[in-house]
């Protein structure tokens, strides 16, 4: 399959690469950009693992192909953090126990990242549905929920 030339910037880094037209995402995410950081789970959009952010709204990135964000402007969790300070929000996934084997929480926190920016003081049930879009296996979610409360709060 021929390959195509793509160039999307990444965490503020530009990227110029070539795929095949039916790479997803995701693989290119992690396997030609090196960011590992980005999980994939179920390749079925189900998980959650894979959400990224493209042009500020949160994706499943293994289902979408990699030639689809050619000129977009992509986030992964690498980019959350302002140079080597975590965030707020993960610094409250780490204070309230919101990550175990951390494989979900990538995605977690991409997801996060968009809704509360649109949902500034969410109640409990609003982040609860918005979480349902996301399979944790090992936090029981009330660690991820307090840390999502405690980070509305204190940006309120």
């Amino acid at each position: 399959m021929e390959r195509q030339k793509i160039q999307v910037t990444i965490n503020e880094d530009v990227y110029h690469e070539e795929a095949e037209p039916r790479m997803l995402l995701s693989d290119f995410i992690r396997e030609t950009c090196g960011l590992t950081g980005t999980h994939v789970g179920c390749e079925h959009g189900v998980c959650g693992a894979c959400t990224v952010m493209v042009n500020g709204t949160a994706v499943r990135s293994c289902l979408m192909f990699a030639v689809q964000v050619d000129g977009a402007e992509l986030t992964t969790v690498e980019g959350l953090k302002q140079g080597e300070e975590l965030t707020d929000l993960q610094e409250n996934f780490i204070k309230h126990h919101g990550l175990q084997c951390g494989f979900c929480t990538a995605g977690i926190l991409m997801s996060t990242k968009e809704f509360l920016e649109q949902n500034e003081q969410p109640s409990t049930e609003d982040i609860k549905d918005m979480l349902s879009g996301h399979l944790c296996r090992c936090t029981g979610y009330d660690g991820i929920i307090k840390a999502i409360e405690q980070t509305a709060k204190d940006r309120g």
